[in-house]
């Protein structure tokens, strides 16, 4: 069966510096693969690769339910771009501080000429979220309404994938429970494949299916969730996971 998404040989450059060096995993439909290791590492370096938002050098493959990712340009991209979408880190940073939060939330269906009407309203209650909050500014909000108006924005064009960049790392701890758990429920209710950037081990450990190690733009290590923390194989993964 294709996976939803198979990254093969990924390297991302900047200058000089190999930011991602000849990664490669894959993500089935419904799966968690969380992307976890130290800062620097190149985590969110091969995200934004995987959401086409920077080319890869040549060789590099980020294939999205078997079709090739960087070969494509204008038309043939934006016809697929709508099935994988992020959540990003900063609630606030990532909302329009002057756009109401409904018209935020139905701002991907307008960009893709699809019908808005009603649609604010459905994809806040989706995520949890009081429609009656439709006109509400992000400053009138709390951070994890934001991070629901955010999730509810991903939601909007019916994507296959999220690719969640730290999404609670910004959240007071005492909402972050009430995300990951609303994460959880998107999931099952819709099939969704996640890609997590995470570096908090504990909720990688409670989230993800399955885990890859990152060091200095490699994975050095792959594995289901239980297996990698119980028994990890790799030196880095253990000092990682035990912090000496």
């Amino acid at each position: 069966m294709t996976p939803l998404l198979e990254v093969t040989d990924l390297v991302v450059r900047y200058g000089e510096h190999t930011a991602v060096d000849r990664v490669s995993f894959r993500i089935e439909a419904g799966e968690t693969l969380a992307l976890t290791g130290a800062s620097g590492c190149g985590k969110t370096s091969t995200a934004t690769a995987v959401l086409a938002l920077r080319r890869p050098e040549r060789g590099s493959s980020v294939r999205f339910a078997g079709q090739e990712l960087t070969t494509l340009r204008g038309r043939e991209l934006r016809a697929l771009r709508p099935q994988f979408q992020p959540v990003f880190q900063d609630p606030y940073a990532s909302l329009s501080p002057r756009t109401p939060i409904g018209t935020t939330i139905t701002e991907p269906l307008r960009v893709h000429g699809r019908p808005v009407a009603g649609r604010a309203a459905e994809l806040m209650e989706l995520v949890g979220l009081d429609p009656a909050y439709a006109g509400r500014l992000p400053h009138e909000l709390s951070g994890g309404q934001c991070q629901r108006a955010g999730i509810a924005r991903a939601l909007a064009l019916g994507p296959r994938l999220l690719v969640l960049d730290e999404p609670v790392s910004a959240l007071d701890p005492s909402v972050r429970s009430g995300i990951v758990n609303l994460l959880t429920d998107l999931q099952d209710r819709l099939g969704l494949g996640y890609l997590f950037i995470c570096h908090d081990l504990a909720l990688v450990r409670h989230l993800a299916h399955r885990v890859a190690v990152m060091s200095a733009g490699r994975i050095v290590e792959t594995g289901p969730t239980h297996e990698l923390f119980d028994a990890p194989r790799d030196p880095y993964t253990r000092q990682f996971l035990t912090g000496h």
